[in-house]
């Protein structure tokens, strides 16, 4: 596969992971920041390789072949991930760009000693989870801490916003991955929250609580 190739399959992989539907061209086109009329052309050229399904107007979805590709690209970005922050000391801010590139090395034995080497992790940097050699995915049970009722307790377990100015944000607050988080008031107003976390009281928006994922205590 070509490197634009294995992009759009990591596109609709993700796209399908968020819908958990076919997705359409132009949800394609919008991720790839291209033209719809460049997305039904590649389209074309992986369904010829049996890497999707896809029929004009009804949108695309992936292959068996195709989703376990998917899925050794994402196992490839995310392994970066961690290496980049556990043994390069790059905050999590700063992985994603540089992970990108890394993720397109062809080397399968370079990868899987890459996963032992870090102790075989199950989840990147920001939470999300790593498939191993076989493309299975061991999911841990989560929920938007927005969700959360007051005094309810959980564990900062992933983010949904993975852009650098949330994580910046994020850092500036001394919220991490494995942060204890507990709910103590919310405002019926605008819906803001007051939390605790690690013991240090905090005012933080809906809008920060809709995008980070904690795992209930």
């Amino acid at each position: 596969m070509t490197l634009s190739e294995e992009n759009y399959l990591k596109a609709i992989y993700h796209l399908t992971v968020i819908s958990n539907a076919d997705v359409s061209t132009n949800a394609i086109a919008e991720m790839m920041e291209t033209k719809a009329s460049s997305v039904t052309d590649m389209l074309k050229k992986l369904a010829e390789k049996d890497l999707v399904h896809y029929k004009k107007y009804q949108g695309v979805s992936l292959t068996e072949p195709g989703k376990l590709a998917a899925k050794m690209i994402v196992r490839k970005h995310r392994l970066w991930e961690v290496f980049l922050v556990e043994k390069l000391d790059f905050s999590w801010d700063e992985v994603h760009d540089i992970a990108e590139q890394l993720e397109h090395i062809k080397s399968e034995k370079l990868i899987n000693k890459l996963d032992d080497f870090l102790g075989n992790p199950t989840e990147d940097p920001h939470g999300d989870p790593i498939p191993n050699a076989k493309g299975e995915i061991f999911k841990i049970e989560k929920q938007l801490l927005s969700e959360l009722l007051v005094h309810q307790k959980g564990i900062c377990v992933g983010v949904k916003d993975t852009s650098s100015e949330f994580l910046k944000y994020l850092d500036k607050q001394e919220i991490a991955l494995g942060s204890k988080i507990e709910i103590i008031a919310r405002e019926s107003f605008d819906q803001s929250f007051k939390i605790s976390v690690d013991g240090k009281s905090l005012s933080i928006s809906n809008k920060i609580a809709s995008n980070l994922f904690v795992k209930i205590n």
